[in-house]
């Protein structure tokens, strides 16, 4: 009888990480079953879905509640089915709120289970620390500074690298791509995947943009957009806007070539500052919330910076705008100096060079699928 794995992956990224192992599990083992929830990476990986992404990735604590009887119901069902199928491990794939609380309810079960990613439990609640050391068999780290994080617990630790890596390279090496800049310098506008995200942070962007362009004049923008979707959302939010500067493209789906080619960048704190970081790229890392949720998150959350550039780092590598520091004004303000050739920009890419040498070799998904396989006993 051949193994199953049951995977959950609730964000467009994650879709993506697990759709790596899942590639580099069956190219040794291809008679596993993968099955779960996922999105298109993984269906194309080989994996079945039962509930898609698009369904499962929202953002901040006010979102969620609005949300609760679905994540309730959907919690529930996969559940039962793991109770029913018994699968040989659980694979879960970041998404914290979701699969810490689903760990818990295999561990009760006696199914294994092997976390790859790890939730910021370092950052927001260093008090569950030991409690996800109980609930998870194996942790695959992606940061090199987590297997600290969880010394003196039982919790076996593996520092993988950071699945970004490859990708990075692979870009790196690509004959570079035409791309519908009108003018220098470069500058390339991330305001994120999700719509909470996009409508907080796009307008600040943009009209930060607006005013870098008043003193230069040929400055040229894109806004990288990670899919049609996501573009979908940037289009209609900036209908509303109006206003923005003379040149401002979207581009889909061509992120690191847009950053590989971009003189500095305004980037949304999240993976895509680690993104940035490996093609090196000069970066203000900016990022906006519901009130609520900032009010929340600031009772609660424990490190020094908010972008992940800056906690590899270990210092205010990329300067940081949040809330009510996020305007156009010091937005366009903390961007110029990184356009010239400044202190501040050879400090940048200086910084960028040590965060990506941290981040690991490539490799990330062959060596957590080892890991994955060893669990099996495969």
């Amino acid at each position: 009888m051949s193994r199953s794995v049951l995977v959950i992956a609730g964000e467009v990224s994650g879709d993506q990480r697990a759709a790596e192992v899942i590639r580099a599990v069956r190219a040794r083992q291809p008679d596993i079953r993968f099955w779960g929830i996922g999105g298109p990476e993984m269906r194309a990986a080989g994996a079945t879905t039962r509930h898609d992404i698009r369904d499962m990735a929202v953002m901040g604590l006010v979102e969620v509640l609005r949300r609760y009887a679905f994540f309730h119901r959907v919690f529930n069902e996969m559940v039962a089915a793991a109770e029913t199928e018994r699968p040989d491990a659980v694979l879960l794939v970041d998404y914290p709120g979701f699969n810490l609380r689903f760990a818990a309810q295999m561990k009760k079960r006696g199914i294994k289970v092997i976390y790859y990613i790890c939730p910021q439990v370092w950052a927001w609640h260093r008090a569950r620390i030991p409690k996800m050391a109980q609930i998870v068999d194996r942790l695959l780290a992606i940061f090199p500074f987590e297997p600290e994080v969880f010394a003196g617990t039982k919790l076996k630790v593996d520092f993988v690298g950071h699945p970004l890596v490859d990708a990075a390279l692979a870009a790196r090496a690509a004959p570079p791509q035409p791309l519908p800049w009108q003018g220098a310098p470069r500058i390339a506008l991330l305001p994120g995947s999700r719509r909470q995200e996009i409508e907080r942070i796009l307008p600040a962007l943009v009209q930060a943009a607006a005013l870098i362009q008043r003193q230069k004049p040929d400055a040229s923008f894109i806004l990288a957009a990670p899919s049609e979707a996501v573009a979908t959302i940037v289009r209609a939010t900036l209908a509303r806007l109006g206003g923005g500067p003379a040149s401002c493209d979207i581009v889909v789906d061509q992120t690191r070539e847009v950053l590989r080619q971009a003189r500095a960048a305004l980037v949304a704190s999240g993976t895509a500052t680690l993104e940035t970081a490996l093609m090196g790229c000069p970066m203000l890392v900016v990022y906006r919330t519901s009130w609520p949720t900032y009010w929340i998150g600031r009772q609660l959350i424990s490190v020094s910076h908010i972008g992940m550039v800056n906690l590899i780092a270990g210092r205010t590598l990329c300067p940081e705008f949040i809330q009510h520091d996020a305007t156009p004004e010091k937005l366009a303000a903390g961007l110029l100096p990184l356009l010239g050739e400044t202190p501040e920009r050879a400090a940048q890419l200086a910084g960028l060079a040590e965060v990506a040498a941290k981040l690991g070799a490539p490799g990330a998904a062959t060596r957590a699928a080892a890991l994955l396989l060893a669990e099996l006993g495969a």
